[in-house]
């Protein structure tokens, strides 16, 4: 009966696993070859706006990537400049805002793009009056 009731569970879980994009049940494991829907993205929901992980794992070639997007409300910030390990691309979608990286800043908007090396400082502002959506990727080889 035990047995039953453990297989059970898990049947349930990898069927929650695989409605909801899988890649969460990976998380920090291998990615597989797949597409993930923003409605499959792992939601959070912050005071400054909603942030989706679509990746976050290993790939053939890299020990850590991860790649979401973030709508911020207007006049919002994520957090304050900061610097990680990873190297990191951010693609600005829709709205207006401001991209500092090593105290340059720069006023972007749609098909803004910054490259951040590893170690920088660097952040984003949303300086309109709508919300600003961006998507960004993180990786680390090494």
């Amino acid at each position: 009966m035990q047995s039953r009731l453990k297989s059970n569970r898990r049947t349930i879980l990898m069927a929650l696993a695989a409605q909801s994009g899988a890649t969460f049940a990976q998380s920090g494991g291998k990615l597989k070859n797949q597409t993930v829907l923003a409605a499959q993205a792992k939601l959070t929901t912050q005071a400054f706006g909603d942030h989706r992980v679509y990746f976050d794992g290993t790939t053939d070639q890299l020990r850590a990537f991860t790649g979401g997007s973030l709508t911020l409300k207007p006049g919002a910030t994520p957090h304050p400049p900061h610097e990680h390990p990873e190297e990191e691309i951010l693609l600005v979608t829709e709205g207006t805002g401001e991209i500092s990286i090593e105290g340059q800043v720069t006023p972007v908007g749609p098909g803004a793009m910054m490259y951040c090396a590893a170690g920088r400082v660097h952040g984003i502002r949303n300086t309109g009056k709508k919300p600003l959506l961006f998507y960004y990727f993180k990786w680390r080889a090494a």
